[in-house]
């Protein structure tokens, strides 16, 4: 099983650093949850007790503004580890995990992960270097993301969805244009209107509650551009 998760974890997941070894002991006191579609498992303003590890299924990662408005910050799959900012300061959660889908996830206590991190020096400095990076590498796509225009800031949004180099030429994106608005700060309008473009062009293909990349080299060169 900690094999098959580390295969799973993306390659900027926090808990990449481990290995299967490491994996075991913090995972060890970890729990099976399952969750419907349109469930939240974690909400904001909750206490954070648990750090939670997505095993099957997609999730939306959303904050609500004062006057109710969703904001999506990020959608998050198999291997993806959540809840951890809270878990680590004590505080709060700072956002929402929606499942889109059936959703299959590990649940690990605050004290399981405290035991382990006061028992284990070595793990515990492997994952503050790592959230050490992760904090920088958010500082910099935040700031890089502003000085984008919608065209290239859409476009570096759906290369981050779609995965790195390694994955396929043509990737499937299954986000409505509403979903993808959310995401990327961007109005439905104009995201409707540059998929449109795009499609012409032969660098998308867009379906019902779906963006296919038929041309990923394009669409990086529409990412890298300033307007």
């Amino acid at each position: 099983m900690n094999q098959e998760l580390l295969e799973k974890l993306p390659k900027e997941s926090l808990l990449k650093v481990l290995d299967p070894t490491e994996l075991a002991e913090l995972l060890g006191q970890a729990r099976e949850a399952k969750a419907r579609k349109g469930e939240a498992i974690i909400r904001q303003g909750d206490d954070g007790n648990a750090l939670v590890i997505l095993l099957e299924g997609q999730a939306r990662i959303t904050v609500y503004s004062a006057n109710g408005r969703e904001i999506v910050l990020e959608y998050a799959g198999a291997g993806t580890v959540l809840g951890e900012i809270a878990l680590l300061d004590g505080g709060v959660r700072t956002a929402s995990v929606i499942a889109m889908g059936p959703l299959k996830y590990l649940i690990l206590p605050r004290s399981a992960f405290e035991q382990v991190m006061a028992s284990n020096h070595r793990i515990a400095l492997r994952i503050m270097k790592e959230l050490a990076s992760r904090l920088r590498k958010t500082n910099q796509t935040i700031e890089t993301d502003r000085a984008y225009a919608a065209a290239p800031r859409l476009a570096r949004f759906l290369l981050r969805l779609a995965g790195g180099e390694e994955t396929a030429a043509s990737a499937v994106i299954r986000l409505s244009q509403t979903e993808l608005s959310m995401f990327a700060g961007i109005s439905r309008e104009n995201i409707n209107r540059q998929l449109s473009l795009w499609q012409q062009d032969g660098i998308v293909t867009v379906e019902h509650g779906g963006v296919t990349i038929t041309d990923r080299q394009a669409l990086e060169d529409v990412a890298d551009a300033m307007e």
